[in-house]
């Protein structure tokens, strides 16, 4: 996309195709050109307004019915904060008594859609022209683009707001995981909450624990299961006596762990029962939590299991019931799936170089059953686990 792109999608012209274009995302893309071929469309902003047709509605699953009224660029759609995640964001600088959050970073402008819900002012800011261009349409406002790096913070007051989300991606679209190598950096982010105290940032879920500064806390995310980043907030922001915290998304519901009076977490012997920390709980580092909290135990000290021997669960696991328990060797794990008639398995695995697609391809399985194993330590010894899901 370029500039003149942006301004053909948004003439009378490209929006009366947009509007026409809705609903037509899973028809053929051939047979799509054609219609509009037919019709008499320019097949240029035919070509843009379907392509745009496809990112609203893979965007969709971020931004629900809004993302129909929205403009995306390929990465933005991609790189988007979910709109359930962005409102989280937006409400911690409510509550903290921020009035006006710069938006440094802003992409398409899903953060900052979330701070004007909230009521907040916003300046949302990107370096990108396209993608500036993209945001000041789906805002309404003028997205000023330069490098953030550049001197715009030493214009905000120090009783606003500001929020980044680096850029983790190089040019050429390679996955950048050194916190110091994103664009911003970390230093440039915590530089900023030195002379604007709420200052958060949305980092890459990977962050290590030893870069949290002290005073600060760090929150890991996940939404129906995918862990999607880890959130440092600063000052007035940061919650107290709370350096690590993990918040769990599920459908319409939210729910939160931290690191205060974190227990220290027993290992043991498999029971009954054993749970899988959701990735955010996980990441945070507060798996001891989980296992205090169901009265349960670890599997090592170095794996993210839980055991019980009573059927207790909760929102921050998902929970099996553990059928049977063998050392890991290949013959006679081949030899119990084949006596239990085992054609389909699911593999999970934890603490095992175990390639679980080459697992399945040595069992040659040819039963009519499914099952599902679980490849971890026990303990320090490599062992394998029957399980079956439990609610």
């Amino acid at each position: 996309m370029n500039i003149s792109d942006v301004e053909a999608l948004t003439s009378p012209a490209g929006r009366a195709l947009l509007d026409e274009l809705a609903g037509t995302a899973s028809e053929d893309p051939v047979a799509l050109a054609t219609r509009l071929r037919r019709a008499g469309h320019d097949p240029a902003l035919a070509a843009l307004a379907t392509t745009q047709s496809r990112l609203r509605a893979k965007a969709s699953s971020k931004f629900g019915d809004r993302a129909a009224s929205l403009l995306f660029t390929p990465a933005g759609a991609e790189q988007a904060t979910r709109a359930v995640v962005a409102a989280e964001h937006a409400q911690r600088f409510a509550a903290a008594g921020v009035a006006r959050v710069a938006d440094l970073g802003c992409g398409v402008g899903a953060d900052s859609l979330a701070f004007l819900d909230a009521g907040l002012s916003v300046l949302p800011v990107d370096a990108d022209p396209v993608t500036a261009a993209v945001a000041s349409h789906n805002l309404g406002v003028d997205v000023r683009c330069e490098d953030v790096t550049a001197g715009i913070v030493a214009e905000l007051p120090a009783a606003d707001g500001a929020w980044f989300d680096p850029a983790r991606r190089t040019s050429g679209g390679r996955r950048v995981f050194d916190p110091e190598a994103t664009s911003p950096p970390l230093s440039f982010v915590l530089a900023t909450a030195a002379r604007i105290p709420a200052t958060g940032a949305k980092l890459a879920p990977g962050l290590p624990h030893d870069l949290v500064p002290a005073g600060t806390e760090a929150q890991w995310t996940s939404v129906d299961g995918e862990v999607v980043e880890c959130a440092l907030w600063c000052g007035p922001l940061a919650r107290p006596g709370v350096g690590r915290s993990a918040r769990v998304v599920r459908g319409p519901e939210a729910f939160e762990l931290t690191d205060v009076d974190l227990p220290v977490a027993e290992v043991g012997r498999v029971g009954g029962f054993l749970h899988e920390p959701d990735g955010a709980v996980i990441r945070a580092g507060l798996v001891g939590r989980v296992a205090a909290d169901l009265g349960g135990r670890l599997v090592d000290e170095t794996i993210a299991y839980v055991t019980t021997d009573s059927p207790d669960s909760s929102e921050f696991v998902r929970s099996f019931r553990v059928l049977d328990v063998m050392p890991f060797g290949l013959k006679p794990l081949r030899s119990a799936l084949r006596s239990l008639d085992v054609g389909s398995l699911t593999v999970k695995k934890r603490g095992t170089a175990v390639d679980p697609d080459q697992l399945r391809k040595q069992l040659a399985l040819k039963g009519s059953r499914t099952a599902t194993i679980v490849l971890t330590r026990l303990q320090g010894k490599q062992s394998v686990l029957f399980v079956e899901p439990f609610s």
